[in-house]
């Protein structure tokens, strides 16, 4: 049964970044919402946009196209706010969509630093409206899989280790002139474009728990802005029984998006957590018992593949779930922007370990 049209969420799209192709296919695709308006800071661009992605409202016609942000705010019938702009903008424009009530998915990283988060956070709460950082993998049926595994202390055991990366090699044109290598505009570099993910996943692995003390391992790669393009750093866990953790993000290696999670019966492993090879499918790969045959090579088990189907792609049900909350809302569910403001914490402290020569920071 289709969703009937005065329940669903009515989208603004604030900026035509290449991300939000992907995301305003995603609001076509879950049930619960709808593409409204899209605004651009040139009014041609975002109806050259509107039309190249089919972006059609409830009656079909075209979406409403706007030549400035502050107008797309305004408009009364929008009930939400994808926000992917530059991250040096989220602050500014994130307040004022809250203050206008309008609900926030705004594109990770959330903001610069923590200061500049709690401002969001903070105005979401005052006016009542919903927040919700566009990290998709949370989203997809197999991290519900995996979470389930891990949390089955009998089988699975104390997490003793997590590891992951996020890595994709970029050309010089990227390296010369794209915002994330750009202060003005992303700060963060790779920690933030891909170091978000992997530290959201190692919070996800260990229910949120913070670290005892983060470390950015030497040395980081930054260009000669100091944007980092490259870089590694380890979690410390000290209450016994000890977790540690380590993570590694960059522009300059080839693609990889794995994460392990080692208890001490079985371990846990996705290859392709963070983006999923395929849309409508994903694997974990879960190992219990693995020993060296004869002590020196081999296994005695083979690791079981699980894959998960999934009808809609993950950044579709990010979106229906965030609509849901959107719908249903009373006060604002505070989960995500706690989530969110975790992440943001340890993005903060790894970045603040490579500034003080990677000493250890803790928190």
């Amino acid at each position: 049964m289709e969703e009937n049209q005065t329940t669903l969420v009515r989208f603004g799209i604030m900026g035509c970044a290449t991300i939000a192709r992907k995301m305003s296919r995603a609001i076509k695709l879950a049930p619960n919402s709808t593409p409204h308006a899209i605004a651009s800071r040139s009014l041609e661009k975002a109806k050259a946009f509107a039309t190249q992605n089919e972006l059609l409202d409830e009656q079909g016609k075209l979406i409403k196209t706007y030549g400035s942000y502050v107008e797309l705010l305004d408009d009364q019938e929008v009930d939400a706010i994808y926000m992917p702009l530059p991250t040096s903008l989220h602050v500014e424009w994130a307040v004022l969509a809250a203050s206008k009530k309008k609900h926030l998915l705004l594109e990770k990283p959330t903001a610069l630093n923590l200061a500049q988060l709690d401002q969001i956070l903070e105005a979401c709460q005052v006016h009542g409206v919903q927040f919700m950082d566009a990290t998709m993998w949370y989203h997809h049926p197999r991290t519900a899989m995996m979470k389930q595994v891990i949390s089955n202390s009998a089988n699975f055991g104390h997490i003793h280790k997590i590891t992951c990366t996020s890595c994709y090699p970029v050309g010089s044109d990227f390296l010369e002139r794209d915002i994330r290598v750009d202060p003005e505009f992303d700060a963060l570099g790779a920690l933030g474009d891909l170091g978000w993910y992997n530290i959201g996943q190692i919070l996800w692995a260990v229910d949120y728990k913070l670290p005892t003390f983060v470390t950015a391992l030497p040395a980081a790669t930054l260009n000669s802005k100091g944007i980092i393009l490259a870089c590694t750093a380890s979690f410390q866990w000290e209450e016994e029984p000890k977790t540690t953790a380590t993570f590694h993000c960059s522009f300059l290696s080839s693609a990889s998006m794995d994460v392990t999670v080692c208890g001490s019966i079985e371990s846990v492993h996705a290859t392709d957590l963070t983006i999923p090879w395929q849309e409508k499918t994903a694997s974990l790969f879960l190992t219990s018992g693995a020993k060296c045959v004869n002590l020196q090579s081999g296994s005695n088990v083979e690791a079981e593949e699980v894959v998960v189907e999934t009808q809609l792609p993950q950044e579709a049900l990010m979106v229906q779930e965030f609509a849901l909350l959107v719908k249903g809302i009373k006060s604002c569910d505070k989960t995500w922007a706690e989530i969110s403001r975790k992440t943001q914490m340890v993005v903060d402290a790894v970045r603040n370990s490579i500034d003080l020569g990677y000493k250890p920071v803790y928190l």
